[in-house]
C-alpha cells in the first residue's frame, strides 16, 4: 500500500495502464502540456508523448465523436470532460454513437472507451461548472457508470474501465482531488458493477453516491454517540446498480436514505430509492428517503452555495427523522 491523493490515484492508474497497453491513447483539453485542470494527467505527455496524449481543441461533441471512431479502429481512447457540465455539448456522441454502436453493428465493433469526467459542487465555481449529471450517462443502455468516493476505488475503477470492452463515464467529485487514502501499489482493480458496505450497522441504512460517501460516514459516527448503528454503502456504480447489495442491507435495518449531490427530482437517488422499494418493500418499515441538492442553479456566493449542498449535518437529520418515524 501506498499514500496517495485522489488525484494522484487516478494518474496512477493511467500511467500503469498506458505501460501495460500501448492501444490507450489520452484526449482532452489542457491535459498534454498543463496536464490536466486537475492534475490528473500530470507527467503523461512527457512519458508517452504527443502521439498518445493528446491535447485537443474546446469541442467535446468533436473530441468523443473522434475517440467513439479511435474504439471502433482498436484504439482504447480515453477522453477528459473538463466539468461534467460540458457533458451536454458531448451527449449526441455518446448517446448516438459510444453507446448504440455496438448493438446497431450487430457486434461486430467493440467500445472500449473510457471518458472522465469532474462533477459536483463545493468549490465557489458557479452554475456552469457544479452540476451533477452522471443519471444522464446511467440512462444509457450499454454505458457503465461509476463514482470512485475514494484514492483505492479510484485507481481501481479506471483501471477496471480501461481494460473493459465497453463504453465507461467515470465520474471524479472535484473536492476528492486533494484528498488522501491507503492505495494498493501495483495491479488494482475494483469490479465495476459491485456496491461496497463501508460501515456495517443495524438501525438503519444510508446509501450514498461520490461525496456523500464521506458525508455519511461522518454523520454515522455523530449518530453512533445517540445509540443510533448507521450502515453505509457506497454505491460506486449507478449502471449496473448492485441492487442486492443494497436491498439486502435495507432488508437488515428497515430503514433507508439515499444520499447524493444531485438534483433530489428525476436524479440518481430517485432510481436507487425505487429499485430499493420493490426488491424490500415487505421489510421496509418506512418510505426510503431521498437527500440530494435544492433544486436551484449552483450559487457561486461562498455564502450561498453551502445552503444548496447536502452536508453531514443533512443526513443526521434524515436519520433521526426517519427514526423517529419508523419505531
Amino acid at each position: 500500500m501506498t499514500r496517495l491523493t485522489y488525484a494522484q490515484a487516478l494518474n496512477d492508474a493511467l500511467r500503469g495502464e498506458m505501460l501495460r497497453d500501448e492501444r490507450i491513447v489520452l484526449l482532452g483539453e489542457d491535459i498534454g502540456v498543463y496536464g490536466g485542470v486537475f492534475s490528473v494527467t500530470s507527467g503523461l505527455l512527457e512519458q508517452f508523448g504527443p502521439d498518445r496524449v493528446l491535447d485537443t481543441p474546446i469541442s467535446e461533441n468533436g473530441i468523443v465523436g473522434a475517440a467513439v471512431g479511435m474504439a471502433m479502429s482498436g484504439l482504447r481512447p480515453v477522453v477528459e470532460i473538463m466539468y461534467t457540465d460540458f457533458l451536454c455539448l458531448a451527449l449526441d456522441s455518446i448517446a448516438n454513437g459510444a453507446a448504440v454502436f455496438p448493438f446497431a453493428y450487430g457486434g461486430q465493433v467493440s467500445m472500449p472507451l473510457v471518458i472522465r469526467t469532474q462533477g459536483g459542487a463545493g468549490a465557489n465555481a458557479g452554475p456552469q461548472h457544479s452540476k451533477s449529471l452522471e443519471a444522464w450517462t446511467a440512462h444509457l443502455p450499454g454505458v457503465h457508470t461509476v463514482l470512485p468516493s475514494n484514492p483505492a476505488d479510484a485507481k481501481g475503477l479506471l483501471t477496471s474501465a480501461l481494460r473493459s470492452s465497453e463504453p465507461v463515464v467515470l465520474v471524479e467529485h472535484k473536492l476528492l482531488y486533494g484528498t488522501e487514502g491507503e492505495v494498493p501499489e501495483g495491479e488494482h482493480l475494483v469490479p465495476l458493477e459491485r456496491a461496497q458496505v463501508v460501515r456495517p450497522g443495524r438501525d438503519a441504512t444510508v446509501i450514498a453516491l461520490s461525496r456523500m460517501v464521506g458525508e455519511a460516514l461522518v454523520a454515522a459516527e455523530q449518530l453512533a454517540e445517540q445509540q443510533l448503528d448507521v450502515e453505509v454503502i457506497d454505491v460506486r456504480s449507478l449502471r449496473p446498480l448492485d441492487v442486492a447489495t443494497l436491498a439486502a442491507s435495507a432488508r437488515r435495518t428497515g430503514r433507508v436514505v439515499v444520499a447524493g449531490e444531485a438534483w433530489v427530482r428525476y436524479g440518481p437517488t430517485a432510481e436507487i430509492a425505487a429499485a430499493v422499494t420493490e426488491a424490500a418493500f415487505a421489510e421496509l418499515r418506512a418510505p426510503v428517503v431521498r437527500v440530494g441538492s435544492l433544486g436551484v442553479p449552483y450559487p457561486a456566493s461562498p455564502a450561498l452555495e453551502p445552503t444548496v449542498l447536502p452536508d453531514a449535518d443533512t443526513l443526521r437529520r434524515a436519520v433521526e427523522d426517519l427514526v423517529k418515524s419508523a419505531r
